[in-house]
């Protein structure tokens, strides 16, 4: 529970938390008749998420996953699945306009965007990547996802931001899905903006915030 809000009163009440599930949804998950799931690679946030899904199992894995740029790499790395049961899958699909048994998404995170910086946080943990860029000491931020409509939507939202965030275009990766990276100028700024707060309210992957500040601190002492 938010310390500063409280509890939402269910998962489609807009609400920071709310934010933040469905940001990692949308970025790395699914909902069905059956209910939503959705991934994580930290067990801190599995944790988060469940609370807020109020899921009392959380699925632990070793899976390995093809590096966004280049499938060549394989990484072995821990996997949590979250899962809601019941009809909220087809109640949020309708809400938040979210792909749903094959149908397209319209991608309706308007409604949420009184918590934009949880849910853009969602969001980058969800599908987005974060590196130190050796060869030109800056921090890479990009978002990845096989759904190009839910990139473009991104962008809207990231031109709608408190923060300057400038991008590039929609390209296609070598698995066959599709990217777009941040200004390297505007990765940190909004990196802190992003994570700004999410100390006092848990909404945050512990292992993806220090990736993020690590990327920056090599960035200022390049």
């Amino acid at each position: 529970m938010s310390v500063e809000t409280g509890a939402p009163r269910n998962l489609l009440d807009a609400h920071p938390e709310t934010a933040y599930f469905w940001g990692r949804v949308v970025g790395d998950g699914e909902v069905t008749r059956d209910g939503v799931t959705v991934r994580t690679t930290d067990e801190t946030a599995a944790d988060r998420l469940a609370a807020v899904a109020g899921a009392d199992v959380i699925d632990h894995r070793i899976v390995g996953r093809e590096y966004a740029h280049d499938t060549a790499i394989i990484r072995s790395e821990d996997s949590y699945t979250v899962q809601a049961l019941g009809g909220v899958g087809d109640r949020a699909a309708a809400a938040l306009g979210l792909p749903f048994e094959g149908d397209d998404g319209g991608y309706r995170l308007d409604v949420l965007a009184d918590h934009d910086r949880q849910l853009f946080r969602g969001l980058l943990e969800g599908c987005g990547t974060v590196c130190f860029k050796s060869s030109a000491g800056t921090v890479g931020v990009s978002f990845v996802h096989d759904d190009r409509k839910l990139l473009e939507r991104i962008q809207r939202l990231l031109e709608d931001a408190p923060v300057a965030a400038p991008y590039g275009e929609v390209s296609e990766t070598s698995s066959g899905g599709y990217w777009f990276g941040l200004d390297d100028g505007a990765a940190p700024a909004f990196g802190e903006w992003v994570y700004e707060g999410s100390e006092r309210s848990g909404l945050f992957a512990p292992s993806r915030r220090r990736k993020l500040r690590r990327s920056v601190e090599q960035a200022e002492e390049y």
